[in-house]
């Protein structure tokens, strides 16, 4: 079974995209809200997945932690999930090789279209 991190820092969508996953039949590692939890467990639970938000709640946003996150584990999927749609962090996003870029709000049917690119 795959094994996925979920950072996102607006809670109630963290939960909602928990429960996207439970359906799709993933176990869910974590739910982080910030990227320098994410990169911690990262190196702690060493998912299969990791499905992020750029905009988190510290200093630290997705697109810096997956850039941390690759100088260990280069191997670990991210599909980023975020409101972010401008080209700027399009751009930012395509240096950490992500799978799916999905812009807010999402279905579980786009989310489970994405993981089968997996």
């Amino acid at each position: 079974m795959m094994k996925v991190l979920i950072v996102e820092d607006d809670k109630v969508l963290g939960l909602l995209l928990s429960k996207m996953v439970e359906k799709i039949g993933l176990e869910i590692l974590a739910l982080i809200t910030e990227g320098r939890k994410a990169i911690e467990k990262t190196k702690e639970l060493n998912p299969d997945l990791i499905l992020m938000d750029i905009m988190l709640a510290d200093d630290v946003d997705g697109i810096q932690a997956m850039e941390k996150i690759r100088t260990f584990n280069s191997e670990v999927r991210v599909i980023f999930v975020t409101g972010n749609s401008d080209q700027y962090n399009r751009k930012r996003a395509e240096q950490v090789d992500y799978t799916d870029y999905l812009i807010k709000p999402i279905t579980i049917d786009e989310l489970q279209d994405s993981i089968a690119l997996l």
